[in-house]
């Protein structure tokens, strides 16, 4: 990345007391909003709370082995994404911090490493944050329409196999868009593939619930399977929450980046631009959110963190 242009994501990312984020706070300027500024150490707590969220999560599927799943398995991958992300903001305070007591050069050529390393950072765990849901889409679309096959077409080493492509794929993009993030078209297509992906997602989901029903009532004539449909849309229904959180959390971030690219000066674009660290905290807001929903919804993963907790020494099979 050149040292006199900071990416676009990072320039969006950066604190209003940091040179990098000189371009909002300027932009903010442009409107008769007042800018909202959330304390750095509201972020450090957030970040820090999401991930040793998600580790327990991973920690409890490791440690039982009832849960050594696919569906488990993309959840993980959904808890290493909110894991990055949370580790993004940890690092950029940490350098925010270092910068305010001398140690770094905002501008330096260390710094601008620095720099490039935690926007592929940022990259990956937005890219592996999407694609991630789409194979849990796939895996609900899959469980509920074919449950009888499903575990010949959805076996753990398949699930194993998806996710590394799915994250060699996220890595790649990321270092890419870092390395041209100073070329509009990088931005473009950024904001371009993601609310093309959550459309595409959004409308498997409206596929299977629209067939969902007719489906249960073919599939009801066989008893044991009854229960397994009840599951599987329970599952459906699970992972659709999650879909509408990352939503809610990650939309107006994405948001404000489009706004940003094409209508800076516009007043009302400056008033939405306004609100950046509220967007930003939402972002890690969805780190805390996620786990909550795994707890919440699957008796087995509550049944393995209360033994987490309570010590309990028991089988785990």
């Amino acid at each position: 990345m050149r040292p006199d242009s900071a990416s676009q994501i990072m320039r969006l990312l950066g604190q209003t007391r940091v040179p990098s984020f000189e371009n909002i706070s300027n932009l903010s300027m442009n409107s008769d909003c007042t800018q909202v500024v959330v304390p750095e150490e509201v972020f450090f707590t957030i970040a820090i709370a999401g991930i040793l969220e998600n580790l327990l999560v991973l920690i409890a599927v490791i440690k039982n082995k009832n849960l050594h799943l696919p569906m488990y398995l993309f959840i993980c991958s959904l808890s290493v994404s909110d894991i990055l992300v949370s580790l993004y903001k940890t690092l950029e305070n940490i350098l925010i911090i270092l910068c305010k007591m001398g140690y770094l050069t905002p501008r330096g050529d260390f710094e601008t490493k620095i720099d490039d390393v935690m926007d592929s950072l940022f990259v990956l765990s937005l890219l592996g944050s999407v694609f991630t849901l789409l194979a849990i889409a796939a895996d609900r679309y899959i469980t509920i329409f074919f449950a009888l096959q499903y575990h010949n077409i959805m076996t753990l080493n398949r699930a194993l196999i998806i996710l590394a492509v799915i994250w060699a794929f996220c890595a790649g993009s990321g270092i890419a868009m870092t390395i041209f993030s100073h070329e509009t078209a990088t931005v473009i297509s950024f904001t371009i593939l993601f609310p093309f992906m959550l459309i595409f997602i959004l409308c498997l989901y409206i596929h299977m619930f629209l067939l969902a029903r007719s489906h249960a009532k073919k599939i009801a004539s066989l008893p044991s399977s009854a229960v397994s449909q009840r599951v599987n849309l329970k599952g459906a229904i699970t992972l659709t929450i999650f879909f509408g959180v990352f939503l809610c959390c990650w939309g107006p971030f994405l948001l404000h980046i489009l706004l940003m690219k094409f209508c800076p000066f516009n007043p009302y674009c400056a008033c939405y631009m306004s609100v950046f660290h509220v967007n930003a905290t939402l972002i890690l807001c969805n780190g805390i959110i996620d786990p909550m929903i795994y707890a919440f919804r699957s008796p087995e993963l509550r049944s393995t963190l209360k033994k987490m907790f309570c010590c309990t020494r028991s089988d785990w099979n």
